[in-house]
């Protein structure tokens, strides 16, 4: 896959910048800073500055990188091209997602009152949406998107589950944005468990799909072994 400095560079300043807020705020906050908040929004976790200011960045940095190297390891790779624009989007969204989150946690270090969950919700059904839009623009690779035993052995599968998938995504995103209007925990009961319906459905779905494609082939590495 080639790379684009258009879909790079931009995370690279980001990731860059959450590095640079974390050093300039370390000598102005507390030692002890929230690191955890419950469904209320209320923090409920507590750690210290390392954890407080250095956790996010890294985990955005890791994603960065993993997201950037595997394409370069999988079997799939070649197809990468074909979606590359759309992965790239991805991979934004989500240094987005986490910078964003980044962001609140300093706010609060420096004593702001902010309710995590009037954030975290809204951005959790904005990158749901996101991805289920280009859901159905990723080609068959073995670590984005829908990976079944089915999807990996049929295009069929591959493709009709993405369709599904994305409406899914979609749908399952808009749901985070209805706990913002009835905040307490069976709402969230409710939204977690249609999104655990949504997921195993897609699952079903990628297998009924396969059985009945005349297509299909064996998965991978199950082809029987000469004697």
């Amino acid at each position: 896959m080639k790379l684009s400095w258009r879909i790079e560079l931009p995370q690279l300043i980001i990731i860059a910048a959450m590095f640079a807020v974390a050093a300039w705020a370390w000598p102005h906050v507390p030692d002890r800073l929230p690191t955890h908040w419950n469904i209320r929004g209320e923090v409920d976790g507590w750690g210290n500055k390392f954890t407080g200011l250095m956790l996010m960045p890294m985990i955005a940095l890791g994603t960065y990188v993993l997201t950037l190297v595997v394409p370069f390891i999988d079997p799939g790779r070649r197809n990468y091209e074909n979606f590359s624009k759309v992965y790239g989007i991805i991979r934004l969204c989500m240094v987005l997602f986490f910078a964003l989150i980044f962001g609140v946690i300093v706010r609060v270090a420096f004593g702001h009152r902010v309710n995590m969950t009037t954030v975290i919700l809204p951005a959790m059904g904005v990158l749901f949406i996101v991805i289920g839009n280009f859901m159905s623009k990723i080609r068959p690779n073995w670590f984005c998107g829908v990976r079944t035993p089915w999807t990996l052995s049929s295009k069929l599968s591959w493709d009709k589950t993405h369709r599904l998938a994305g409406w899914l995504f979609m749908f399952m995103g808009a749901l985070f944005f209805v706990l913002l209007f009835v905040p307490n925990a069976w709402a969230l009961v409710a939204v977690v468990s249609i999104d655990v319906l949504c997921a195993v459905w897609i699952i079903v779905y990628s297998y009924l799909v396969y059985r009945d494609d005349p297509h299909r082939m064996p998965p991978a590495g199950t082809s029987p072994s000469a004697e």
